[in-house]
């Protein structure tokens, strides 16, 4: 699972994750926002706590490094090696050498950025000295499952979940292009321009704009659906991937905890039962904002034509995240609202060990004066008539799944 600060980090693990990755500025394609950013200065304690909590940490140093990259990367080089990683996660073989360089016993992994798309290449990095290649989405699981078998001593990983890129295996230049060299996407800050709306301008016509349409289809001509393979997690086990990769780039903190949550439980019954149903879990990740599912190239077809999102280019949830759990005082517990929600109103409560509905009692604020509604971005102290047993890590959300299953999918799954 992806760790964009330290707090996400947390709920990762809590929420199933057997490893997180993690990046800095400047070295990896991950530029954070808020929490409690990793930097160089608390990478070791970020990586700590993930050991602590039964995890592994990966550090992402894949960007393309030009010479100024290489430089201020040799220059942190002290700050890395200290912070002792699980592994480190590279597409650049010259970051690769200084990796090598300075840290010899430490586990590379061949990003996604690699393109890796057969099991020579596979050998290759291999012979570079590479533990692990995370092969790119463009594979189908047959040719996951040959690579496999070709190279049985080489560690894969693939992408089951998330957000995808127009480009192939994330070389884009669509964001350095169209913001002057300021935004670049391989180097980590994407302004998403496959996201965007698009109008077409004919030259002899200027200012005559015309919307770009083709049957329904809406303007966001590149926008891709999101990965979600929870229905074929037998097959790719069955192929023989060692790890599963959840893509979650500036996502929430109720993103990270509910998809890992989705996603341990989906693999732990696959695996005590190879036939057992994965609807329940599909449905728990249309709970989670997405922009429409696809199954991507990994079923064979070629990349399918209902796998683009037409008509929005901003995820959109099957539950609204109401709220964090930050403690207990007394029969109360104090939350940090996310979103609106009423006194007397059912919510869904998740946390690492349960699932369940519930009712809101009663709403006061830190004054203890009651109130009717919880406003967003408030700290508030609720009553309910089930509370959660792991408090501290506990998230609410709103109840089922708005329009229901069959209107919010829009999936193109394969089935």
């Amino acid at each position: 699972m992806p760790a964009g600060n330290v707090e996400k980090l947390k709920y990762a693990v809590k929420y199933g994750a057997d490893a997180v990755y993690l990046g800095v500025v400047d070295f990896s394609l991950r530029a954070m926002r808020k929490g409690e950013l990793i930097t160089l200065d608390n990478l070791k304690f970020a990586i700590d706590t993930a050991r602590e909590m039964g995890a592994k940490a990966y550090l992402t140093l894949n960007i393309f490094a030009f010479n100024n990259d290489i430089k201020l990367l040799e220059s942190a080089m002290d700050k890395i090696v200290d912070s002792k990683p699980d592994a480190l996660i590279i597409s650049d073989v010259g970051i690769m050498r200084l990796a090598q360089k300075y840290m010899p016993n430490t586990e590379i992994h061949v990003s996604t950025q690699a393109n890796i798309l057969n099991y020579e290449a596979v050998r290759f990095w291999q012979d570079m000295g590479a533990t692990r290649a995370i092969l790119a989405r463009e594979l189908p699981i047959k040719d996951v499952a040959e690579i496999k078998q070709k190279v049985p001593d080489m560690e894969l990983e693939c992408f089951i979940h998330g957000a995808q890129c127009v480009s192939f295996s994330g070389r884009c230049l669509l964001s350095d292009y169209m913001t002057n060299g300021e935004r670049k996407a391989n180097s980590g800050n994407c302004s998403q321009p496959c996201r965007w709306s698009y109008k077409l301008l004919e030259e002899t016509r200027p200012g005559q704009y015309q919307e770009i349409v083709q049957d329904d289809k809406g303007t966001h001509i590149l926008s891709t659906k999101d990965l979600c393979l929870v229905k074929h997690l037998k097959e790719m086990i069955e192929a023989g991937i060692d790890s599963f990769k959840v893509e979650g780039r500036t996502k929430s903190l109720y993103y990270v905890s509910a998809v890992a949550k989705a996603y341990r439980e989906a693999i732990d019954t696959v695996m005590r039962n190879p036939q057992a149903d994965m609807q329940p879990y599909f449905e728990e990740l249309l709970k989670v904002g997405n922009r429409g599912y696809t199954t991507g190239f990994y079923l064979g077809d070629g990349y399918p034509q209902d796998g683009y999102s037409y008509d929005i280019s901003k995820g959109l949830a099957g539950a609204d995240f109401l709220c964090e759990f930050w403690g207990k005082e007394g029969d109360y517990y104090k939350i940090k609202t996310k979103n609106k929600f009423n006194k007397n109103e059912d919510i869904e409560v998740i946390s690492p060990s349960e699932k369940f509905i519930t009712q809101v009692t009663e709403i006061k604020n830190l004054k203890g004066e009651d109130l009717e509604l919880a406003n967003t971005n408030d700290e508030l102290l609720v009553k309910l008539t089930r509370a959660p047993q792991e408090c501290n890590y506990a998230l609410a959300r709103t109840v089922g799944i708005k329009g229901g299953v069959n209107e919010v999918q829009k999936c193109s799954c394969g089935d």
